[in-house]
C-alpha cells in the first residue's frame, strides 16, 4: 500500500505534501535569487535578464516532470541512483549508478556552498568591516552548525524546516512589497538597443549564461526525490511537491526580479564596488523603506540562506545510502545512525566538501562555482536520467507508475536540449576557468575510483541483472 513503511531498520515515512513542498521551496529559493539577480543582469547586459528566470523555470519544470515520474515509480532514498540503476543495470551494471553517486558527492555540496557564499555576502552588509579571513571562518562555522542540527531524527528536522520555510517566504515577500512601493516601470523596462536581437553576437552567449544561472536558482525542485524513502504516499506526494514548488518559486522569482529592477538601476548591479552587486535585496530595502528595514530583512535573508543549506544537506546526505546498501558504492555509506536513523557518513562527507566548495567560491567568484556545479551534474545526472526515463518505459512497461509525464516525450526533449545548451556554453561563459574540463576530470577520477572499488569488492561491474531485496521491498511499498 502507498505510504507503507520501508523495511525494518530503514527510513520512516513521515514527510507529507506540505512539508515536502516546503523542503523543496526552501532549497530552491534560499539565497539564490538574492545573489544571482546582479549576475543575471550582467550576463544579459540589461533588465531583459528576466528572460533568464523564465527560461530557467521552463527547464526546471520539464526536468521536474522527469523526476516526478521516476520518483513516484521508485521512491528510494537515493534519487537518481535508484533510477539509473534500474534503467542501465543490463548494459553497464554498477558503473553508471556509481558514477552518479560519485558526481553527486561533488555537485550537491557545491550547490550548498553557493548558499554559504551568499550568506557571507549579505552578512557583509550588516558588518561592513568583515574581512576575508573573518568571512571564511564565519562560513565554515555555518556549515558546522548545519551538520550539527542535522544530526537528529527526520521528524524533528521536518519541524525545523517548516519554521525556516516560513522565514524564507517572509523575507521574499517583504522584498517584493518594498519593491512595489518604489517601483518605476521606466527603470524596470529600460531595455538597451537590440536587447532581444537573436542575430546579435551577444544574445545567445548571454542567454546560455542566463539559462545556467536561472536553472541554478531553481535547483532543489528534486530534493524530495532524494528523500523518497521518507515521504508519505510517495506516488502522489512526490510529483505534486515538485510541480507546486517549481510553479510557486517561478511566481516569486518573477515578482522579485522585476520589482528589484524597478527600484535599483541595473547599472549599479554591474559595479563591483556598489552594494547592489553583492546585496541587491538590502539595496532595495534601503532605497524604499530605509536602513533599519534593510537591516531587518537582511537578517531574514541570512536565515533563508541557512535554510537552503540545511534542507539541501538533508536531502543530499541520503544520496549514497541506497547505493552503498545495494553494494554499488563504498560500504561505510550504508550505515544508519542506530538511534536517529540517518546516514552519518554521507552527512559528514558532504559537510566537508561543502566547506571546500565554499572556500573555492570565496577565493574565485560565485559565477565560476555555478558553472562548475552545473557542468558536473549535466552528463551523469541530467542527461542520463532523461534517457533513463525512456529506457524504463520501454524495458519496464510493467513498472508501477502512479504518475506518468504529461505530454510525454515533449518535456523530456525540451529538458535534454536545455541541459545541452548549459553544458555547451559553459567554457565560453567562464573564460579561463574551464569548467567543462574540470567536470570531465572529475568523471575520469570517478571511473578510476570505480575500478579500484570493484577490484576491492571482487565484483565484475558489467552484466548485473538482479535487484536487491531492499530495493524490491521499497518498490513494493511505492504508491
Amino acid at each position: 500500500m502507498s505510504g507503507s513503511p520501508p523495511p525494518t531498520g530503514g527510513f520512516v515515512r513521515r514527510v507529507g505534501l506540505f512539508q515536502a513542498t516546503a523542503i523543496n521551496m526552501s532549497q530552491m529559493c534560499g539565497i539564490g535569487p538574492f545573489v544571482t539577480i546582479p549576475l543575471m543582469v550582467a550576463a544579459f547586459g540589461g533588465p531583459q535578464a528576466v528572460t533568464g528566470f523564465v527560461a530557467g523555470a521552463i527547464l526546471a519544470l520539464c526536468d521536474g516532470l522527469v523526476w516526478a515520474e521516476l520518483g513516484a515509480s521508485m521512491p528510494g532514498s537515493g534519487g537518481s541512483y535508484v533510477y539509473l540503476r534500474q534503467a542501465f543495470q543490463y548494459r553497464t551494471g554498477r558503473l553508471l549508478p556509481f558514477l552518479f553517486v560519485w558526481t553527486a558527492m561533488l555537485f550537491i555540496p557545491l550547490i550548498l556552498s553557493t548558499g554559504v557564499v551568499g550568506f557571507v555576502q549579505y552578512l557583509g552588509y550588516l558588518a561592513p568591516g568583515l574581512g576575508p579571513a573573518a568571512g571564511d571562518l564565519t562560513g565554515l562555522a555555518v556549515i558546522a552548525l548545519v551538520v550539527l542540527l542535522l544530526w537528529r531524527g527526520i521528524e524533528r528536522i521536518a519541524r525545523i524546516t517548516l519554521v525556516m520555510w516560513a522565514v524564507m517566504i517572509a523575507s521574499v515577500l517583504l522584498v517584493i512589497a518594498a519593491a512595489a512601493t518604489g517601483f518605476s516601470p521606466h527603470r524596470a523596462f529600460a531595455y538597451p538597443a537590440h536587447a532581444f536581437d537573436p542575430t546579435s553576437g551577444h544574445f545567445w552567449p548571454g542567454f546560455a549564461a542566463g539559462l545556467t544561472i536561472g536553472v541554478y536558482d531553481y535547483l532543489g525542485y528534486n530534493t524530495t526525490a532524494y528523500l523518497g524513502a521518507e515521504i508519505k504516499d510517495p506516488g502522489r506526494t512526490l510529483p505534486r511537491s515538485i510541480v507546486l514548488s517549481v510553479l510557486g518559486i517561478m511566481a516569486i522569482y518573477l515578482l522579485l526580479q522585476i520589482g528589484t529592477l524597478g527600484v535599483v538601476d541595473w547599472h549599479r548591479m554591474t559595479d563591483p564596488h556598489d552594494i547592489a552587486s553583492t546585496s541587491v535585496a538590502s539595496a532595495v530595502l534601503e532605497e524604499t523603506w530605509g536602513r533599519g528595514a534593510a537591516d531587518t530583512v537582511t537578517v531574514l535573508i541570512l536565515v533563508t540562506a541557512f535554510a537552503s543549506v540545511f534542507t539541501g544537506l538533508l536531502g543530499g546526505s541520503r544520496v549514497p545510502f541506497d547505493a552503498a546498501r545495494d553494494g554499488v558504492f563504498f560500504r561505510p555509506y550504508a550505515r544508519l545512525h542506530p538511534r536517529h536513523r540517518f546516514p552519518p557518513v554521507g552527512l559528514a562527507t558532504m559537510g566537508v566538501i561543502t566547506a571546500v566548495g565554499f572556500l573555492i567560491g570565496r577565493h574565485t567568484d560565485l559565477l565560476t562555482l555555478i558553472q562548475l556545479l552545473t557542468t558536473v551534474m549535466v552528463v551523469v545526472q541530467a542527461l542520463a536520467q532523461i534517457v533513463a526515463l525512456g529506457v524504463l518505459r520501454r524495458r519496464r512497461p510493467d513498472l508501477r507508475r502512479p504518475y506518468r509525464m504529461w505530454l510525454y516525450p515533449l518535456p523530456a526533449v525540451v529538458a535534454f536540449a536545455g541541459w545541452c545548451v548549459v553544458y555547451g556554453y559553459a567554457d565560453r561563459n567562464s573564460p579561463g576557468r574551464r569548467p567543462v574540463e574540470w567536470s570531465l576530470a572529475w568523471l575520469a577520477l570517478g571511473c578510476a575510483a570505480f575500478v579500484a572499488w570493484a577490484w576491492r569488492e571482487r565484483v565484475w561491474p558489467f552484466g548485473e541483472k538482479e535487484i536487491s531485496e531492499e530495493y524490491a521491498a521499497l518498490e513494493a511499498s511505492a504508491g
